[in-house]
């Protein structure tokens, strides 16, 4: 059933956001874009505005009146606990409250594979593995996986929590061959869990359909997700004499590469 509140998302003058936006309109109608930064100008169908995300006033502002929600906002990348807690901790605390209060949703949440990072690259792993987080990036992601799980078992508020690997056009490192996600598969993501009948908290694993994958989404068989990319198209750029990286190096020996080898002390 069509929702005919409008679209929010958080993180709209990011890449990905950038990206998504023309084609959020396109699928859903009206969309509200915010971002700390002005993510202006505002395409047709389109509402922007300036939110800092661990303003509760003003994250409840854009949240009123909303439908879906796709909280992409936030800092994606290793920082001070300071900076991740106010961003990404009471952020996304602020986003799902607000939603709670509102009857906003579903929340297509923006985790990442950092949230796993310390699993190794002879790990497979489905949607059920016990997070092992190898950042405080990644602790925050973990802990907006919680978040959802809490809000969606006491609150009803359903949500998608994609533990987002490396969303960009294409792959251009080797690691890339196994985390991969191309922005077309992205969307047919997103496009899934809301149009799933019943999306609970779901986690899922934001990955093209790669034949080095780590993750498997086979968990979640309500979410109908058909990934069309596959890195394995860009190896014979990637590593035209294999794979010759030292596979003891932490950054390759485990799934959150560089994520992991930021600080990393030898045992």
């Amino acid at each position: 059933m069509r929702d005919s509140r409008p679209t929010l998302l958080t993180g709209a003058a990011g890449v990905l956001g950038r990206w998504l936006r023309p084609r959020l309109i396109e699928a859903y109608g009206s969309v509200r874009s915010s971002d700390v930064v002005d993510p202006a100008p505002a395409l047709p169908g389109e509402e922007t505005s300036v939110v800092d995300l661990a303003d509760f006033d003003a994250v409840e502002g854009i949240v009123k009146g909303a439908g879906r929600i796709i909280h992409f906002g936030g800092i994606s990348y290793e920082t001070s606990f300071d900076r991740i807690l106010s961003s990404n901790i009471l952020g996304t605390y602020n986003v799902f409250e607000a939603a709670r209060r509102h009857g906003a949703g579903p929340i297509v949440y923006a985790s990442s594979n950092h949230a796993i990072g310390f699993y190794t690259r002879d790990d497979r792993l489905d949607v059920r593995v016990p997070k092992r987080p190898d950042s405080l990036y990644g602790v925050s992601k973990a802990f907006g996986e919680d978040l959802a799980s809490l809000f969606f078992d006491k609150y009803g508020v359903e949500s998608a929590c994609l533990r987002i690997g490396t969303a960009r056009p294409d792959p251009i490192d080797p690691r890339h061959l196994s985390t991969w996600h191309s922005y077309d598969d992205l969307l047919r993501l997103i496009e899934a869990c809301f149009a799933a009948p019943h999306l609970g908290c779901t986690v899922l694993y934001g990955v093209s359909n790669n034949d080095r994958s780590w993750w498997s989404n086979e968990g979640a068989p309500h979410v109908d997700y058909r990934p069309q990319d596959n890195a394995e198209d860009f190896a014979a750029t990637l590593i035209p004499d294999g794979d010759t990286r030292d596979m003891a190096a932490p950054e390759v020996k485990y799934q959150g590469g560089p994520f992991v080898s930021d600080g990393y002390v030898k045992r």
